[in-house]
Parts: C-alpha cells; sequence; structure tokens
C-alpha cells in the first residue's frame, strides 16, 4: 500500500484490511479470450470498524501493489532457436533480423521478450514499432522504441555482474536479456515488429561501458550474425472484475517485476483482480522467408500454386462462359407478329426444367382465349436466340 493513502474515515478509526485469494479467476461476463486460466484472483479491501468498505483511489505515482502468482504446474514452452547465421549464404539487404506478433485484444496487455544468444559474449540493438515495420539507418529514423542488449559485465570486469536499469536488461539470469513493454504502450495497437542486429566490437565498447549514449547506433550495413540465438515472447495482463462482472484492465498497470511465475499489478483502486497470461507461438521471421523464398528452393511449392492459379482462372472463364449461356435461356422474347398498335400486353412465364431431354426444338404454338374473344394461333419463336432449352 502507499503510504500516502488518503481514507474517509476519522484517525480514532480502526480500520481492517480484507484479503481473500481464489485458486481459480471467475470467468466472468466477458466475451473476450483473457487468458486467465493460469491466474489466482485476489480480492482486496479496506473496512472500518462497522464492517464497511471505505472506497480507495491513488493516482500511478503512488500506486497500490499487488502480486498474483500463477498456476505453479504451468510448464513454460521452451525458447524458439533462431538460425539467424544462415543468412550470410543468402544475398540480402537486411539491416535487422525482423519478427511480427499480432497484439490484438480488447483489452490492454504488456509484452516480455526473452533472448537467450549462444555466445554470451554478444552485444544486439532491439528495436521495435508498433503496425509498421521499424526502419532505422544514417536517413531513416522510424522506430517507438529501443533498447541495447549488452553481455553481463564479468566479460570485461572478472567476476561482477551488473544489472543495467538504465536499459532495462536483467541478465543475472544464465544470460538471458530480457526487454518489457507495459500494457499502456500496447493500447489502440493491433501488431508489433521488433528487429535484432548484432553490434559489432567498436559499438559494443561504445554502448555497453558507455551509459551517456542516448540514440541507437546506426549503420547502413546489412546485418551479420556470428552466432546463433534463442528467443520466447509472452503476454501478461491485469484485469479487474466491475459490477456488472466484467473484467477491465483500466486504471491498472502491469509492472516490471512481471516474470513466468508471477504478474505485478500496480492499481489506482482496490477491488477483485486477475491476471492474464500467454506464451505466444514463435513470431513469423520475415527475413528468413525472403530468403529463402527463391524458386529454386521452392519448386514444389511454386508449381503447385501456378497450377492451382491456372486451375482458379480455367474454372472463372468456363463460369463466365456458363453465366452467358443462362442469361440467354432466361431472356425475355417479345413474339415477331406483335402489332405496336395493340392496347394490351400479356405475359406467359414457360419453364422446361432440368430433367433429361427436358427442352425442345419443336415450334410451339398458344391461343389466350378470353370471355369475348380469342387470339389467333401464336407461336413461341426468337430469331435472335434458340429458346425453350433445358433449364430455361
Amino acid at each position: 500500500m502507499p503510504s500516502n493513502l488518503q481514507f474517509s474515515a476519522t484517525n480514532s478509526s480502526s480500520l481492517s484490511v480484507q484479503s481473500i485469494m481464489q485458486p481459480l479467476a471467475s470467468y466472468g461476463n466477458s466475451q473476450s479470450d483473457l487468458k486467465t486460466n493460469l491466474s489466482r484472483s485476489m480480492s482486496l479491501s479496506i473496512l472500518d470498524q462497522d464492517k464497511n468498505e471505505i472506497s480507495i483511489r491513488t493516482d500511478f505515482d503512488n500506486p497500490i501493489e499487488i502480486i498474483i502468482i500463477r498456476d505453479s504446474n504451468f510448464i513454460i514452452p521452451p525458447m524458439a532457436l533462431q538460425n539467424v547465421t544462415s543468412f550470410d549464404s543468402n544475398p540480402h539487404n537486411q539491416l535487422f533480423d525482423l519478427y511480427f506478433i499480432n497484439i490484438t485484444s480488447n483489452l490492454s496487455i504488456s509484452i516480455h521478450f526473452e533472448i537467450h544468444p549462444l555466445n554470451n559474449n554478444l552485444s544486439y540493438l532491439f528495436i521495435y514499432k508498433f503496425d509498421n515495420p521499424p526502419l532505422l539507418n544514417s536517413s531513416i529514423n522510424q522506430i517507438d522504441g529501443w533498447t541495447v542488449f549488452c553481455p553481463s559485465s564479468e566479460t570485461f570486469f572478472g567476476n561482477i555482474i551488473i544489472i543495467d536499469h538504465r536499459f532495462n536488461l536483467d541478465f543475472t539470469n544464465e544470460s538471458i536479456y530480457t526487454y518489457f513493454i507495459d500494457n499502456q504502450k500496447t493500447m489502440t495497437h493491433r501488431s508489433l515488429i521488433y528487429g535484432l542486429r548484432e553490434l559489432n566490437s567498436t559499438e559494443l565498447t561504445s554502448f555497453c561501458l558507455n551509459s551517456t549514449q542516448t540514440s541507437p547506433p546506426i549503420t547502413n550495413q546489412r546485418l551479420n550474425f556470428t552466432s546463433d540465438y534463442e528467443h520466447r515472447v509472452y503476454t501478461s495482463a491485469c484485469y479487474y472484475l466491475d459490477a456488472n462482472n466484467n473484467w477491465q484492465s483500466d486504471g491498472l498497470l502491469v509492472g516490471p517485476l512481471t516474470n513466468h511465475y508471477q504478474t505485478q499489478c500496480l492499481s489506482t483502486h482496490l477491488t477483485t483482480f486477475a491476471s492474464g497470461f500467454i506464451v505466444l507461438p514463435a513470431p513469423v521471421n520475415w527475413n528468413y522467408v525472403f530468403a529463402n523464398a527463391g524458386f529454386v528452393r521452392n519448386k514444389t511449392v511454386y508449381i503447385t500454386l501456378i497450377c492451382a492459379l491456372a486451375l482458379y482462372i480455367l474454372l472463372i472463364i468456363f463460369a463466365r462462359y456458363k453465366d452467358k449461356k443462362d442469361l440467354e435461356r432466361l431472356g425475355v422474347t417479345p413474339l415477331p407478329d406483335n402489332h405496336k398498335f395493340d392496347q394490351y400486353f400479356y405475359q406467359i412465364l414457360v419453364f422446361t426444367g432440368h430433367r433429361r431431354n427436358a427442352g425442345t426444338k419443336s415450334r410451339v404454338h398458344f391461343i389466350v382465349a378470353g370471355e369475348d374473344d380469342e387470339t389467333q394461333i401464336r407461336t413461341f419463336a426468337d430469331p435472335q436466340r434458340r429458346i425453350l432449352q433445358r433449364g430455361g
């Protein structure tokens, strides 16, 4: 609890804190897929001496901190190996190894990145942009954020391990670099594209040993990875249950202490809380896709696509031809012996049906008879097309 909370109670009143924790979060009435199946729920309230709940409000400068523990039986999926050294064998001009993830959600979520280099002495530049690819070179700077992943300081200073808070990194866990984007930054966005490149020795010295750098290292040289790495991305969220039994996320901030086992929620009010958590599938590696999209490497795929496209075009042509034939069968036929001075007009509908031999080439005649008179023998005829065909 923040120390500056103001209560609507007299100084002489005694207060009590009521905390209720349940092993599973309730489903609620929300229609969204909130991924709360791994979360406990926690209810917090402050009561006066008459057991009446006291309304509490604060701000994010002095938030209320709630730690929600996840299901201990959940097994974290392993990291995905990225074979980035294979890029050098293919011609390309990519500056970053780019990845795309979908972050569409009705309620806000935070994004957590974990990168484990197979060579612990390497450093990386990490950039990202919401909804569009990030671009960073000597002439373009279109990114929403960046950081530098530096190797542990024991590489340079012996057995000292440092957590660099300036870059929001923690490499005390088996040289796993982590980066965190809170849920306030992801609001209103539908996707995130992020890129990674390995820093050279000059950049490593300039940015990992100098804490005064305020802009990212920039180069126009194509990426060059000397070692592969593993990485994993997961999302987390904080929710509260409103008066209509719906899970909401406004007034909640996912904190930096969130990890695989817990979610840190920073709140401006007290109620029932739960957390969301999901490990995202391996994101699409666009560099790998483009580098291996040649015809020689994918003959079967390209031939299949070409055949399917050719068959599709032929079917469209055939369908269009049949449509024209159908229009010919269903057309309106004015009889050739109509008189332009006739005062009354009659419409006769004739159906042949779709059974075999339903059409005919015979000349069909008819007489229209009324109470006072009848017509002469008339003939169904159309000089422009054949009528009375099957299906007409």
